[in-house]
């Protein structure tokens, strides 16, 4: 235990294994699913011309953005030798992110 009070969590090596190579596939899967949903939200905004189908191809393109910033900064932190675990803010935003993209799919329909 440190002076604080807290334990410090210390991780062997990481295996160089395949692990990181489809951690990076999923988070750009991850991606290339969310361009595809916002996509069709264009489309189906263009088509309707609706107020609404608008707001909601805006939100999931907001969505698309903060979920890209999320997967850059996972994909940069896997070359690393010890990456450092996924804090509260990033799954909090890939949370969001998600939920958006619900809501988004939920108006469209």
């Amino acid at each position: 235990m440190s002076g604080n009070g807290r334990t410090r969590v210390t991780f062997p090596p990481r295996d160089p294994g395949a692990q990181p190579e489809r951690t990076w596939f999923a988070w750009r899967r991850t991606t290339l699913s969310f361009v595809v949903v916002v996509a069709l939200a264009a489309r189906v905004a263009l088509v309707e011309r609706s107020a609404l189908a608008v707001v909601a191809a805006a939100c999931g393109a907001l969505a698309w953005l903060a979920m890209l910033r999320v997967t850059q900064r996972r994909i940069r932190a896997l070359s690393r030798a010890q990456p450092e675990a996924m804090g509260a803010a990033e799954v909090r935003g890939t949370l969001l992110s998600v939920l958006a993209l619900i809501v988004v799919g939920v108006i469209l329909l």
